[in-house]
């Protein structure tokens, strides 16, 4: 494979487990030192580090809450430290919190808004201090932000929306300094969060124009062209990679 982000440096957030992990590991494949957070998987994180480790690269895992502004600043500050500045942010991290309106609590509201939304207002803030021409910033939205085919998902997908105008308007503001910031959008993919198998499986590959789930591997490969030179002037892009659930 030819590594497109040799000696780039990147942080991803809530990269412990499922699209966040595979999204580290694709980045390291590529070339790149990866850091990611974590909340509580420890060993989890750990042992992404450790591939990445083996793949020749520097890896980092940082325990820090997404929904704590100062533990995700504190996070872009170390990593940035330890690899002599950052090239590449994937803002990852995101909770689900779903239901009738009327069950919401306030909570909810302020958990979901807290890490889906301000963490990542936090995290670009404090790498784009880091970042030079070249630079990149990755949000993970969801095709649940432009498109809502269920009852109870009106918090998570409101969050998720944000994200759209946030990249529009971080793209206006940064390119002027050569970096980069787009949105991928998965659908349906194989997590342990959304398993193939899972409950509400079935309904899901029904709304896809191909009836099958993603891949994390899938998304991690977009992100990581994204992130690469040959995507220059990709910049306030929403990149869908949905099986056609949102055609």
């Amino acid at each position: 494979m030819t590594q497109s982000l040799q000696g780039k440096r990147a942080l991803v957030t809530g990269g412990s487990r499922g699209i966040g992990a595979a999204i580290a590991k694709r980045l390291a494949a590529e070339g790149a030192d990866v850091a990611i957070t974590y909340e509580r998987s420890a060993d989890r994180a750990e042992a992404v580090a450790g591939e990445i480790k083996q793949q020749g690269r520097r890896a980092l895992a940082l325990k820090a809450d997404s929904a704590d502004a100062a533990a995700v600043r504190g996070a872009v500050e170390a990593a940035a430290k330890a690899f002599g500045g950052l090239d590449i942010l994937v803002n990852n991290a995101g909770i689900f919190r779903g239901g009738p309106i009327e069950n919401l609590t306030l909570e909810d509201i302020d958990a979901t808004l807290a890490v889906n939304v301000r963490a990542v207002v936090v995290a670009s803030q404090a790498a784009a201090a880091h970042m030079g021409e070249g630079g990149r910033i990755i949000n993970i939205g969801s095709n649940l932000a432009t498109r809502v085919p269920d009852a109870g998902m009106s918090l998570y997908s409101m969050s998720k929306s944000a994200l759209i105008a946030w990249t529009q308007g971080l793209a206006r503001d940064l390119g002027g300094r050569g970096i980069t910031v787009n949105i991928v959008h998965p659908g349906s993919t194989n997590t342990d969060m959304n398993p193939v198998d899972g409950p509400g499986a079935e309904a899901q590959r029904g709304r896809m124009a191909i009836k099958r789930y993603g891949k994390a591997e899938d998304v991690a490969a977009l992100v990581a062209f994204v992130a690469g030179p040959e995507a220059g002037s990709v910049n306030g892009a929403g990149l869908t990679i949905d099986g056609g659930a949102n055609a």
